[in-house]
């Protein structure tokens, strides 16, 4: 092949990627910046949470709180229904939080002062995000209120992601030139300037850009639920933890609570034994490996809905306190005859990140899982997504992704702006198709690549595809006639 017909197919292929990189960029836009946007709020949700909720979260510490059962009963007494969950006080000047089910099937979080049961006040239950507010940002985030498809197109987005990074990187790079693209804003005004701003801000923060997105998959449909499926079969993620003679139910953990580790909330919950079917165990049996004796006997109980449980829980506090779960834990309550108790926390520091599951009639920890109970996959996925929410290094780690989230906003208006300035009156503007029929088994087996780590995006490829044939062959049909 001679050095022209090599010019000519790099060429080629530079005009193929940026065509695709054109199309792709316009289609998930608008995707991408309800991730930026939302993903942005998030960071902070729990500063959000805290100012805008202030008389609801944060107490005059006292001397002595009250017992759990006694906090429990002040909530019910003004708030009638049936107890759910229980949080106490993550710190001295915080309030308790209890989650009641009332009388007309809706779910609230009663706060209560801890040291004298005074009801503060209540909220809709917005679970992990803390507040009503938060709980419909963290649902936009990943399109839920537009149910399964939604959950499909932000997963889709945040593969092209990786993609539009990647081949952004390729368009940059030197091509018969010696240097290679602008690294700062060359131009004064016009299109030219918003192409600067785009590639600069894209070349400075396109690793962090990867890294929300790679992170944020395991929370897909498919690529999550592949990622698990996978790491759970090669022994490097959520291993199964239970004893034989522990029954396991078929409830996963993620129906029972509000937040767990991700890893754990597809594994199944262990189920109660009522005390006629318990078989005979010593004093440490049916636990967890490696966390000592945690058997904690107490009479059998008739809990119900009706707040007989709440005398019970003062001795499940006490129990997953005196095992060292950090506060900041919450404990669900057992709805039926099977169900266990469910104390969880899943705090900045992932190293303290535990859940553990009690019988409900004899106490004993069933399941007690942490950090180091995880394979290689799992604890590296916890770490990912403890960065990715800003958790990881407090206020740095929260900046610095605001920052990179604020990139994809600029990413995104400087690339429809250059479109709109582009684009001739009545026409899209799409790049041409290239002529050298090479290129697109180029294309071909990158995007075969990219299809089997990110399915969905194979899959918009196929349809992006389908339309560039169909237009075409409608191009070609009118340059005929």
């Amino acid at each position: 092949m001679t050095d022209t017909t090599n010019r000519a197919a790099g060429a080629a292929l530079y005009r193929a990627v940026w065509r695709w990189h054109f199309i792709a960029g316009l289609v998930v836009l608008p995707f991408i910046l309800i991730l930026a946007v939302t993903g942005g709020i998030y960071l902070f949700k729990d500063e959000i949470n805290n100012a805008a909720h202030r008389p609801l979260r944060f107490v005059e510490a006292g001397q002595a709180a009250l017992a759990p059962s006694q906090i429990t009963e002040a909530a019910l007494a003004v708030h009638p229904g049936t107890l759910r969950a229980y949080t106490p006080p993550p710190a001295p000047d915080r309030s308790a939080e209890v989650d009641i089910v009332g009388h007309d099937g809706l779910r609230n979080t009663v706060y209560v002062d801890p040291y004298d049961g005074r009801v503060l006040g209540t909220l809709w239950d917005g679970g992990a995000a803390g507040s009503p507010a938060m709980y419909v940002v963290r649902k936009l985030h990943s399109l839920e209120y537009v149910g399964w498809f939604g959950n499909r197109l932000i997963e889709a987005a945040a593969g092209w992601m990786v993609l539009l990074v990647a081949s952004g990187i390729y368009l940059w790079l030197p091509r018969g030139r010696k240097t290679v693209g602008t690294l700062k804003i060359k131009a004064k005004r016009g299109r030219p300037w918003w192409r600067d701003l785009h590639a600069v801000t894209g070349i400075y923060t396109g690793v962090f850009i990867v890294f929300l997105a790679i992170t944020g998959l395991p929370w897909s449909g498919v690529w999550g639920a592949k990622f698990y499926d996978t790491a759970y079969a090669l022994g490097l993620g959520m291993p199964d933890g239970y004893w034989s003679k522990t029954p396991q139910s078929s409830v996963p953990t993620q129906d029972v609570v509000d937040r767990a580790p991700w890893i754990m909330e597809r594994q199944p919950i262990p189920s109660s034994q009522a005390p006629e079917q318990a078989p005979e165990q010593s004093p440490g049996g049916g636990a967890h490996a490696g966390h000592g004796d945690h058997a904690m006997h107490f009479a059998a109980p008739d809990v119900g809905p009706d707040g007989t449980v709440l005398p019970i829980l003062d001795t499940v506090v006490a129990t997953v306190e005196r095992l060292g779960l950090v506060p900041g834990y919450a404990v669900t309550v057992p709805t039926t005859p099977t169900g266990v108790f469910t104390a969880s926390v899943y705090p900045d520091d992932i190293t303290y990140e535990r859940v553990i599951h009690l019988d409900r009639y004899s106490g004993e920890v069933l399941y007690d899982a942490g950090l180091d109970d995880l394979g290689t996959l799992g604890r590296w996925a916890e770490w990912g997504i403890s960065v990715h929410m800003g958790q990881e290094w407090g206020l740095l780690n929260q900046v610095v992704l605001l920052f990179a989230c604020l990139a994809m906003v600029i990413l995104c208006v400087s690339a429809a702006t250059m479109w709109w300035k582009r684009r001739p009156s009545g026409a899209l503007g799409i790049p041409s198709v290239p002529t050298d029929w090479r290129i697109p088994r180029t294309l071909l087996r990158m995007a075969i690549v990219a299809g089997i780590f990110f399915p969905l995006v194979g899959l918009s490829m196929l349809l992006l595809l389908a339309i560039e044939l169909v237009a075409h062959l409608i191009g070609r049909r009118r340059r005929v006639a």
